[in-house]
């Protein structure tokens, strides 16, 4: 097995190699505008899974992920010819969710923003401030 760190750097190059092999090695149209978010090795080094994302969302998860899979004997070969190990990892192609989720979670933030319930200056007053005021009123009355 493999120090945590040695992986660690190991995931961290393929992650670089692969974003640079996507920009300039890679024509397939499948794969264009695709990001590479994440990597992460085992420690045994037999699995390389591998997170991608694009601008377009989901809607091309499918197309992309089958484009990775139709490339995977490529893009294995040419990563192990940049990245010298004695066993190169298999890769596995994992669609990321992350930006969508946090696309999603800003909408949901600038919709509570341009809530009335949450300016201050626009929610009604609770009934404990309207009892208070009357007290003040009767108390300068009085």
């Amino acid at each position: 097995m493999v120090s945590t760190q040695r992986v660690q750097r190991i995931a961290d190059r393929i992650q670089e190699e692969l974003s640079e092999m996507m920009l300039f090695d890679v024509n397939d149209p499948r794969l264009e505008g695709v990001s590479i978010t994440d990597v992460s090795v085992d420690r045994e080094l037999a699995f390389a899974d591998i997170y991608v994302s694009a601008i377009e969302g989901s809607q091309r998860s499918e197309e992309i992920l089958n484009g990775f899979e139709r490339a995977s004997g490529f893009l294995r070969s040419e990563l192990a010819k940049r990245v010298k190990l004695r066993i190169f990892p298999q890769l596995r192609f994992h669609w990321d969710p992350t930006f969508e989720r946090g696309d999603r979670i800003d909408k949901l933030i600038a919709s509570l923003q341009g809530s009335p319930h949450t300016n201050p200056e626009e929610t009604p007053p609770s009934s404990s401030n309207d009892s208070t005021n009357r007290e003040n009123e009767e108390f300068q009355d009085g």
